[in-house]
């Protein structure tokens, strides 16, 4: 069986009293239209999680972002062209700091159809997998403890 390590972050931002999320459309034949995610990659060869994480988030959302802390680890496995895949998908709490949510760099389209903040007490329930649901229930408690700013 095939492994394969990818990054993803949830890059929340302080606004109106609220913390947001910023979730993303895949452009892909195999998804379905109405399926929302986090921005995430495969890590490059040489790259360390967090740094494929940020990057991920730039090039699906269009945002600059800094790490705070890892959430945890998303297992499963699937299969791509008739061979079963292990993947495992690291996943980091990440801060914007800059860019603007939707301005992808070029080429990237192709990859992103829409890429839009959500209350991140919400994405739970926008969100379309099971692991990445988790992950954003994780980076809530995060946000809300005592210190967090």
């Amino acid at each position: 069986m095939r492994r394969e390590f990818s990054a993803g972050g949830v890059v929340v931002r302080r606004m109106r009293g609220r913390w947001w999320a910023a979730v993303v459309r895949p452009r892909r034949e195999h998804h379905r239209p109405q399926v929302w995610a986090l921005p995430k990659g495969l890590i490059d060869d040489g790259e360390r999680g967090l740094e494929t994480a940020i990057r991920e988030v730039y090039e699906e959302t269009g945002l600059h972002a800094r790490g705070d802390r890892k959430l945890g680890d998303v297992r499963y496995v699937y299969t791509w062209e008739g061979e079963r895949v292990f993947k495992v998908v690291s996943f980091f709490l990440l801060r914007a700091v800059g860019g603007r949510i939707g301005d992808l760099p070029p080429g990237m389209e192709i990859e992103v159809a829409e890429a839009r903040w959500v209350p991140l007490d919400d994405a739970a329930t926008v969100l379309s997998y099971g692991g990445e649901r988790a992950v954003a229930v994780k980076a809530l408690e995060a946000v809300t403890e005592k210190g967090f700013r």
